[in-house]
């Protein structure tokens, strides 16, 4: 299979979620999804899904002015690369450090390489002589689907 993920779109057809292949093929035997795009290959009787769009709406509270609940796969998902060095992210760096009083927020958090984690260690960027690659903002809705 090509797709890795299928795009779920509500009745309204507005973005709702990625799922996976399997997830998809599920929703369409359960008659819960149409297809709305699909690729070439098969998929048992069915194609294998891009695109899904459910058969009656769901009312999506979190979508009206909330943002994704942060957490370290949200942030490493959303970096996708360590905010210092621009390496591959292996973890999560609190940029306020958590000892003085940061959180695990969309705004305090950034994803690092292990080094550039433990380089920085208990201090901010500018203690350690290091600047961040990145602003850390929370996600909007589009970027979430």
């Amino acid at each position: 299979m090509t797709a890795e993920h299928v795009l779920v779109l509500n009745a309204s057809y507005e973005p709702l979620q990625r799922v996976s292949v399997r997830h998809a093929i599920k929703m369409l035997v359960r008659r819960v999804a149409v297809v709305e795009e699909a690729t070439d290959q098969d998929f048992g009787p069915f194609k294998v899904p891009k695109v899904l769009r459910l058969v009656r709406y769901v009312v999506m509270r979190w979508t009206h002015g909330r943002t994704r609940l942060c957490t370290k796969a949200a942030i490493k998902a959303r970096d996708k690369m360590c905010a210092y060095c621009g390496g591959h992210a292996e973890t999560v760096d609190h940029v306020v450090p958590r000892s003085r009083g940061g959180t695990l927020s969309w705004e305090n958090a950034v994803a690092a390489c292990l080094r550039c984690n433990h380089r920085k260690a208990d201090r901010t960027p500018s203690e350690a002589g290091m600047t961040l690659l990145l602003t850390p903002v929370a996600p909007g809705y589009l970027a979430l689907v």
